[in-house]
């Protein structure tokens, strides 16, 4: 159990110096191509649950998590519509995953292969888990990006630390409870469900608290390069 706590400490913590070094190398571009990609990586390690003590976890948490810290980082230094943009993004290279997954699933293979089993354990999906997952992922980070956006219009640009938390946490545990709803209810009791989402909140807090240094971090890098200009005419 300690190695797997330290794995998932150090998988943050690499997760999040990525994010704030590919913002600062490539700007929001980088940002895009993050977003997309732990979208269709999350949506995979979703199939993997391990123990954290007490606690169990999918590792899909992270990179889902890690979304709402470039989010916020978009929304921040580039304006919400950058930041919806690559919401909007992430929702289209998972259902491209999707499909294509599917597609790959459906064609017949050759005597000679030996991964259509291996495919089929990790690709098939559940139609109506797969739907709230993704409904769920595309309204939180919205949510995420319009509460940063108007914490941060109500405080005059001041607590950065709060619009993070806030905006993160509340869309956070805001989609677990809402996911395990629509995805298991009626399959499993309310009382399992709700535990399963308030265990999955609790991971998912601990990992938002600690993405607000990062977009600190991220800021403390920015030289007022032409970025800035671009997101205050948004």
């Amino acid at each position: 159990m300690l190695m797997n706590i330290a794995l998932g400490i150090i998988s943050t913590l690499i997760c999040f110096t990525a994010i704030v070094l590919i913002e600062k190398f490539f700007k929001k571009e980088g940002l895009f191509v993050w977003v997309a990609a732990a979208t269709i990586l999350a949506n995979i390690y979703l199939a993997k649950t391990v123990g954290l003590g007490p606690i169990t976890a999918s590792l899909g948490n992270i990179l889902f998590a890690s979304n709402y810290l470039a989010t916020d980082i978009l929304t921040e230094k580039y304006g919400g519509k950058s930041a919806k943009k690559a919401v909007v993004l992430g929702l289209c290279a998972a259902v491209i995953f999707i499909v294509s997954s599917q597609i790959a699933l459906a064609f017949i293979p050759d005597a000679s292969d030996t991964m259509q089993p291996v495919m089929e354990s990790l690709f098939t999906i559940a139609a109506r888990i797969t739907a709230a997952s993704v409904t769920c992922y595309f309204l939180s980070n919205l949510l995420d990006v319009w509460m940063f956006e108007k914490i941060k219009k109500k405080t005059n640009g001041k607590y950065m630390w709060l619009r993070n938390n806030v905006s993160t946490i509340v869309s956070n545990c805001g989609e677990n409870f809402v996911f395990y709803l629509l995805a298991f209810l009626g399959v499993m009791d309310l009382p399992i469900l709700l535990s399963l989402a308030a265990t999955a909140s609790v991971i998912e807090i601990a990992i938002a608290l600690c993405d607000t240094p990062f977009l600190y971090l991220s800021k403390k890098l920015d030289k007022k390069t032409p970025a800035l200009a671009e997101a205050s005419k948004e």
